[in-house]
């Protein structure tokens, strides 16, 4: 297997408006991924949707929705591996303090992190030059398969 590498940097305003074009950025990857074999569709929506839900709370509550702020995203994909960080200027918060939802009565907010985690094969927040960073990880498995959710 040849080694791939995309990486793709976005820097986008605070405004929600732009969150359906990150998420079709995210779909429009992974079609692009010739190393994963599996199911693309399946990958494409959860990409859509973790890089929509992780630039959502960047937006809300690391900018308070401030539109002259910006959020960066990148995506990264390396062989077995696809990368996202979201990155903002907020006060940050503790990940671990994150407790998971009431799935038997749910709110109308408050499951993007829920998601993500489910999603996702590895979860970080950091502080980084100034930053919190929200790193994903994705790992593109060499049969090509997706691991259940957890």
């Amino acid at each position: 297997m040849g080694t791939e590498i995309i990486q793709v940097d976005v820097i986008i305003p605070t405004q929600t408006k732009y969150l359906e074009l990150i998420g079709q950025l995210g779909e429009q990857i992974v079609q692009k991924i010739d190393t994963f074999a599996a199911d693309k569709e399946t990958l494409a929506y959860h990409l859509n949707l973790v890089l929509t839900e992780a630039t959502a709370n960047a937006i809300k509550h690391g900018h308070h929705n401030n539109p002259k702020d910006t959020v960066k995203i990148t995506i990264h994909i390396k062989d077995d591996a696809l990368t996202i960080k979201v990155y903002d200027h907020g006060p940050g918060f503790d990940l671990k303090t994150v407790l998971s939802p009431d799935l038997d009565h749910p709110k109308e907010s408050g499951m993007g992190l829920f998601f993500i985690r489910t999603l996702m094969d590895s979860v970080t927040y950091t502080r980084t030059n100034g930053d919190n960073v929200l790193e994903i990880v994705k790992y593109l498995r060499p049969s090509g398969e997706l691991p259940a959710c957890r």
